[in-house]
């Protein structure tokens, strides 16, 4: 069975009577979660919601995870993992940009919004910034800093750059829009970036 959160479709398992097995269990957790993330926010959301939305045991909750915190990041990087994954079209100019569209969307959805939530109560909670940093900016920042290595080896892009602050000249702007929503998040918006920053990474090294 399929249930629609948003504008995105998550698989939930059909569930009989009686607590689940270890897998079907972990991934029960992690859609309970995201749903009552959809439904209620972070801050309502609780252990003991999505122990009895999953028919599991806080235990078994748990022992999984450590805090409130890192279930959330885990479940919401399960259900968006797919949609922000870099292409590979033999273009680093390319790549960034279509990942950078596809995240764009997301943030224009309801999802947008849990993110900002999530960022602003890291500012106050460390275990939130801390989950936020190692389960979804992390693995993002990783994914983007593979893809500006190939285009340096490829030589279409300088072999001095600053990886760490490439990517944070093309993404730092999507998330200032997000958080003070001064001006649409747009995919224009990303366009006229990759147009500011990617010429300045061309070309022969700095001397």
């Amino acid at each position: 069975m399929q249930k629609v959160v948003g504008k995105t479709t998550t698989k939930v398992h059909s569930r009989g009577r009686g607590r689940p097995r270890s897998d079907e269990a972990h991934q029960s957790i992690l859609h309970a979660a995201y749903e009552l993330l959809m439904e209620v926010g972070y801050t309502q959301l609780t252990i003991e919601g999505v122990a009895a939305r999953a028919l599991v045991g806080k235990p078994t909750i748990y022992r999984r995870w450590s805090s409130k915190a890192r279930l959330v990041m885990d479940a919401f990087l399960a259900a968006t993992n797919s949609e922000l994954s870099f292409p590979d079209t033999g273009s680093v100019k390319e790549d960034i940009l279509q990942q950078m569209h596809k995240l764009v969307k997301i943030l224009n959805t309801p999802r947008g919004q849990v993110i900002a939530t999530l960022i602003g109560g890291g500012q106050t909670d460390p275990e939130i910034i801390s989950a936020f940093q190692a389960n979804w900016l992390s693995p993002r920042r990783f994914d983007c800093s593979q893809v500006i290595k190939k285009g340096i080896e490829r030589g279409e892009l300088r072999s001095d750059i600053d990886i760490e602050a490439v990517i944070d000249a093309l993404y730092s702007p999507l998330f200032y829009r997000l958080l003070l929503k001064h001006a649409p998040l747009t995919e224009d918006f990303v366009d006229e970036l990759i147009d500011i920053v990617m010429p300045g990474l061309n070309g022969y090294p700095k001397v």
